[in-house]
Order: structure tokens, then C-alpha cells, then sequence
């Protein structure tokens, strides 16, 4: 009878850990459906160096929060130490995020470990710098990363992609042109997903992007434009349907023609709806993911 209880114990264990597993591949599965269906009506939400308002930017605890409330990506940033390892970073220097002081480059993974992290007011937190491989491992199979800064050292950060099996978690961007992209990353275009950054406002936008289709087809683009006076979006927004999704920033106002975060917090229709209906974004970068995943439950645009 007990060792029928321990077999009943152990199975139960098993088939636990299987439906865990699976979930979590279903549910990365479910938002790259979702990034390569240039038709869809869903938004994706993007936090920005994760949910930095609960956690300081670039924490695991950041990049939890954001999975707690069904972000869908999280935007991180990497720096590589003096011996070589990748670690979340914005800055190239210590000192606003963390407890120490100088440049990244200069100074040694453990004594990096040693530091705290800083929360968004400058206060000293109990959280410390994850290496790129520790956070990999902690958002595997839970969401979508994109490594921002990571372009010129990519040959190192896909080894530890390969070694965490992540390689299909992770999105690439870049304002690189079309063709040295395909130069120096052409390796890398069918293992993770890149996608271009277009400057709106430069009189070459549309050709750019035209060109990014004709070489690389890519899933999504990352436009930016300084004010909604501007109407090469709209022109865009035709080229791009039913074939790539656009991404918008509304971090701040000068990302989206001044549909940001500021203006959805007072008027989320003029803001997110905006950029949504107006200009068909089907992915938004945001510092407030808790707020716009509301306003797009509420819409019907965000399971």
C-alpha cells in the first residue's frame, strides 16, 4: 500500500511538472502566432526593462511582475563586464541603476554581484544585476524578450541563447540598413526574430522599409515620428497591411507623435486608440503595462 501511495505520489509529480512545461510552451507559442499573423486584431503589451514602476528596471523581480499581469514581451538591456560576462544593464555606467560607481566595462562580474540595485526613485532595494543567462532561464517559456543594445555583441549573447534553449523567445531590433543586416546578422535571421527600427521623419523612411521587405520580410517594424502632423505613418500603415505588424513606443511624447503614456493616462483612446485604430499599431511598448493591459481588456484587444 505505500509503495502504491509513492508510485501515485511520483506520477502526480510527473504529470505536474508535464502540464507546467506545457503551458509554458503553449503560451510563447501563442504570442508568436500572434507576431506573425500580420492580420491580427490582438495587441501586444511590451514592457519596458520590465515593470520598472514595481521593481527596479532590469530586475528579475521586474520582469516577474510583468509576467504576474500577461505582458507579453519585456524589453531588457545588456553590457558586457570586463571579463566578459553579459549582465542587465541600461546604462554603460553603475551609477544611477545600482549602489556602485563606474563603467561596466571596467569592472569584474563578482564585484558587480556585490551591488544593489536602485529603484526608480534612487533608493537602494534588495534586489542585484542578473547576468543575461539567469534572466533567460527565469522568463523561460513564460514570455517573449527583447535584448535591446545587444546588436554588436550578439555573437556572444546567442551562445548563451543556445545553452538556455531561448533562441525562439527572443526579438532583435536595429537601425541598421537593410543590407548590412543581412551581412552581419544573416545567421541569426532564422533563429530569432529581428525587426528594423524606421525613423519616420527621415525623407528615405518608406524606401527603408520597402527594402526591409524585399530582402528580409520581416514580422514587425518599430517606426518612430516625432508629431502626428507628420502623415508618412498613415502612408505606412497601407504599405505594411497584411504583411508586417508595427510597433510604436509611448514611453514619451516624441516616440508617437505625442500618443503616449502621459496623454493615455488622461485619454486612452486618444492616446493607445490612437495608434491602434488610426495607425493599425498591433504592438506597444510601454513604462505603464498594467494600465494599457486594462484598457485593452476592456476593448477586446488583449486576452
Amino acid at each position: 500500500m505505500k509503495k502504491n501511495k509513492l508510485f501515485l505520489l511520483f506520477l502526480l509529480v510527473i504529470l505536474t511538472g508535464q502540464v507546467g512545461l506545457s503551458a509554458q510552451t503553449d503560451r510563447i507559442a501563442e504570442i508568436r502566432n500572434t507576431l506573425n499573423n500580420p492580420n491580427t486584431d490582438k495587441v501586444l503589451v511590451v514592457a519596458h526593462r520590465g515593470d520598472w514602476r514595481y521593481a527596479p528596471e532590469n530586475s528579475l523581480a521586474a520582469i516577474d511582475n510583468a509576467i504576474k499581469m500577461g505582458v507579453d514581451v519585456v524589453e531588457l538591456d545588456v553590457q558586457m563586464t570586463k571579463d566578459g560576462h553579459i549582465i542587465l544593464m541600461h546604462d554603460k555606467t553603475l551609477d544611477r541603476t545600482t549602489t556602485g560607481k563606474g563603467l561596466v566595462r571596467e569592472c569584474t562580474l563578482d564585484s558587480i554581484k556585490k551591488l544593489n540595485l536602485k529603484n526608480g526613485c534612487a533608493i537602494k532595494t534588495i534586489h542585484r544585476v542578473p547576468t543575461l543567462e539567469e534572466a533567460m532561464l527565469h522568463a523561460k517559456g513564460k514570455i517573449m524578450i527583447n535584448l535591446d543594445k545587444a546588436y554588436d555583441i550578439f555573437d556572444e549573447v546567442y551562445v548563451i541563447l543556445e545553452k538556455t534553449n531561448t533562441t525562439h523567445q527572443v526579438i532583435m531590433k536595429g537601425s541598421q540598413p537593410a543590407e548590412q543586416v543581412k551581412k552581419e546578422f544573416g545567421k541569426y535571421l532564422d533563429k530569432v526574430l529581428y525587426m528594423p527600427i524606421v525613423n519616420l521623419d527621415k525623407k528615405d523612411a518608406v524606401e527603408q522599409i520597402t527594402k526591409f521587405m524585399k530582402e528580409l520580410n520581416p514580422v514587425a517594424f518599430e517606426l518612430l515620428f516625432v508629431s502626428d502632423s507628420n502623415r508618412v505613418p498613415f502612408e505606412v500603415k497601407e504599405l505594411l497591411k497584411g504583411k508586417s505588424l508595427i510597433w510604436y513606443n509611448t514611453l514619451w511624447d516624441t516616440m508617437a507623435g505625442g500618443h503616449d503614456d502621459d496623454m493615455s493616462l488622461e485619454n486612452p483612446d486618444k492616446g493607445y486608440g490612437y495608434l491602434i485604430h488610426s495607425l493599425n499599431a498591433r504592438i506597444l511598448q510601454t513604462d505603464r503595462p498594467g494600465y494599457l493591459l486594462e484598457y485593452l481588456r476592456t476593448k477586446n484587444l488583449h486576452n
